[in-house]
């Protein structure tokens, strides 16, 4: 069954009733796990960006409270969702470690090996997102954790690190082949907001996970980047893709129970009339 991650990011504009609700809807929508990002403007961006660059201080607003953590955690926990959050900074991972039913690498991270490690010294089940890497890149971020931290179950996530990303520049067969040179589950961390990608992700491609970002109402502090789902969409697209992987079946054709009260009123070969003759006599 497909893991379902609604990615809070930063569109809870720092508000916790706002967080609480995010969390609320994804677990109207159909998600599975809630998850949030943890850092701090001055540990994301090096000194030279910030003078380069004066609005990136800007995303101080953007940051997710510290305190609200296992406030949001338990939340996220009485409503059945697992909860989550990817650590930016080294600190961060301490931080996270006691509320996090697993932990996520983001991509623009991924080379940043002592950041997996720290994660994955933790024991939790760990996430990483591939957007923008090569495979040369990936191979080292896998055997790391492989060589370093054998019982630490991983998943991988194809991504596309463009926002919103384009469909064409998708390439979703990727998520095949990355799961077969490493003989691991890969899922797909989605920035269409298209629903035909993310069904083909699953459908055609076998994504065993599908991180979606989400927002409450298209005010959060992420949204006009035109990569969030708003509930509406996110609930049909999930209740759609449940609905076809539960019409896989075994794959032996024979008559199933919904299909019984009328296989007696098929045409008779006798006649070619309908129903079968030995109904007929008690019509």
């Amino acid at each position: 069954m497909v893991k379902f991650i609604a990615e809070i990011s930063s569109n809870h504009n720092g508000d916790l009733e706002r967080s609480k609700k995010l969390i609320e809807v994804s677990k109207v929508c159909g998600f599975d796990a809630v998850k949030f990002q943890l850092f701090k403007v001055e540990e994301l961006f090096s000194p030279e960006a910030l003078r380069a660059n004066p609005t990136l201080s800007d995303r101080k607003r953007w940051e997710l409270p510290v305190e609200h953590l296992p406030i949001l955690a338990d939340f996220a926990r009485g409503l059945g969702l697992e909860f989550s959050c990817t650590p930016f900074y080294l600190d961060a991972v301490d931080e996270l470690a006691p509320y996090c039913d697993f932990l996520k690498i983001a991509s623009y991270e991924l080379l940043w090996h002592e950041l997996a490690s720290k994660c994955a010294a933790t024991g939790l089940p760990l996430v990483m997102s591939t957007g923008m890497a090569s495979i040369d890149e990936i191979d080292n971020a896998v055997e790391n954790i492989r060589i370093h931290f054998p019982q630490v179950e991983l998943t991988l996530l194809h991504a596309v690190s463009s926002y919103p990303a384009p469909a064409v520049e998708c390439n979703l067969s990727a998520i095949q082949s990355l799961s077969t040179r490493y003989e691991l589950g890969v899922g797909w961390s989605d920035h269409t907001v298209s629903s035909g990608v993310v069904n083909r992700a699953v459908h055609r491609f076998g994504a065993v996970a599908v991180e979606m970002h989400v927002d409450l109402d298209g005010s959060g502090f992420e949204f006009d980047a035109g990569h969030c789902w708003l509930p509406q969409q996110a609930q049909h697209l999930i209740s759609d893709i449940r609905a076809g992987v539960s019409s896989d079946g075994d794959g032996i054709k024979k008559p199933v129970p919904a299909e019984i009260p009328d296989r007696t009123w098929r045409a008779d070969p006798s006649d070619g009339l309908r129903p079968l003759l030995e109904i007929r006599k008690n019509l």
